[in-house]
């Protein structure tokens, strides 16, 4: 059996809990800025129909008691870093894959917490009792369906999927709940009258391959109950990146540069301080209409300096025919590991000395911000005007 363990509004429970004043009150989190988007809303907020991602201006109109709370992602983590030794202390194999959010494989662990309901209720007492926030869990037999059962009974929920009724689950399972069924997806959905994951074997892999890619083989097992993926605990983040929302809608090719250059330094600190490297770049843009785009390269070699991190961004955002305003930049890596695992050696040295010079500069950089502040060197670019 497999726990997912789903924090609940994590980072706007957080504050309601520092700040008395804020309980029961509609609150959102968020950034400084105007045009800021929603990072989480308290359930409180949730009834006016404010969700993660909306524009705050947006959010503003539909509850006009609205709190504002500005982001304290530093205090968010040191919760974090408390939640996730509570579920260690249950079993050895977790598996976080967010800030507010982690996988346990309870297999063997009823001898010392007994059941998996009971040990779930452990788990959701013993982080109240130290921290005061409530979770939610799910329990099944497979990673898939415990991460669904843990958003079923929202806030404070328990739900477990037993083996025996795991086929009735998925029979009634609604597709849209699915991971990776989005938007897109569910027009062709819609056409071949699959309402729920259970009538995906009204197909044949063919067309569900044809119709899906990839994705039908992988909705074919999951209609079956069938997910192969294990808790990984030895898991290193599967992407880093930044993004930030301007403070007006820009059409200017070097104010976006300089954007992506700022968070090109963001990530490029991100992954020097977890000691990782990255062989693939990508860069996401939003426009003044609310659509969006991502942009991707894999590289021949890993890197992990904010100069080549820049280079490729950059690179990628030449590619774009701009059509649209834009109103958020974003940077990101991924294809990460651990900057120390050992590679095969070239039989031609290494050319690329520019990119090791910029490493070493980027990690004295590093000391030098971390022991006087993040604003105390800046890319010249960045302080005009």
């Amino acid at each position: 059996m497999i726990l997912h363990i789903d924090m609940d509004a994590f980072f706007a429970a957080v504050e309601q809990r520092d700040n008395p004043a804020l309980k029961n009150r509609p609150v959102i989190v968020s950034g400084n800025s105007k045009r800021s988007v929603v990072s989480t809303a308290s359930y409180e907020a949730r009834k006016f129909g404010i969700r993660s991602a909306m524009p705050v201006f947006m959010a503003k109109k539909k509850c006009g008691k609205l709190v504002i709370v500005p982001a304290n992602i530093k205090k968010y983590r040191a919760a974090s870093k408390k939640i996730m030794a509570i579920l260690f202390h249950f079993s050895p194999l977790v598996e976080q894959v967010s800030i507010d959010e982690a996988y346990v494989d309870i297999k063997g662990c009823e001898r010392l917490f007994g059941s998996p309901e009971e040990m779930a209720r452990a788990i959701k007492r013993k982080i109240y009792t130290d921290l005061s926030l409530t979770s939610s869990i799910g329990i099944a037999p497979v990673k898939f369906l415990s991460k669904i059962a843990s958003d079923m009974n929202k806030p404070d929920g328990l739900t477990i999927i037993t083996k025996s009724n795991v086929k009735d689950f998925i029979f009634s399972l609604p597709i849209q709940k699915v991971p990776g069924v989005g938007k897109n997806t569910m027009k062709h959905m819609e056409k071949l009258k699959i309402k729920t994951l259970g009538d995906i074997n009204k197909y044949t892999l063919p067309i569900l391959t044809r119709k899906f890619g990839k994705m039908g083989q992988k909705l074919m097992e999951l209609s079956k109950g069938i997910d192969l993926s294990k808790v990984e605990t030895n898991n290193i983040r599967k992407s880093i990146s930044s993004e930030t929302t301007l403070p007006k809608d820009i059409f200017d090719f070097e104010t976006v540069k300089d954007m992506i250059l700022d968070r090109s330094q963001s990530v490029g600190k991100d992954l020097r301080k977890k000691n990782l490297v990255c062989k693939n770049v990508f860069i996401k843009l939003k426009f003044s209409d609310f659509s969006q785009i991502t942009r991707s390269k894999k590289l021949a070699d890993s890197i992990c300096s904010s100069s080549a991190i820049f280079n490729e961004a950059l690179a990628l955002f030449k590619k774009i025919r701009l059509k649209k305003k834009i109103r958020l930049v974003g940077v990101g890596v991924t294809s990460l590991k651990d900057k120390n695992t050992p590679v095969q050696m070239q039989l031609i040295p290494d050319t690329n000395k520019q990119a090791k010079q910029w490493e070493s500069v980027d990690s004295a950089i590093d000391s030098i911000s971390e022991k006087f502040g993040d604003d105390i060197i800046k890319k010249a670019s960045l302080n005009r005007g």
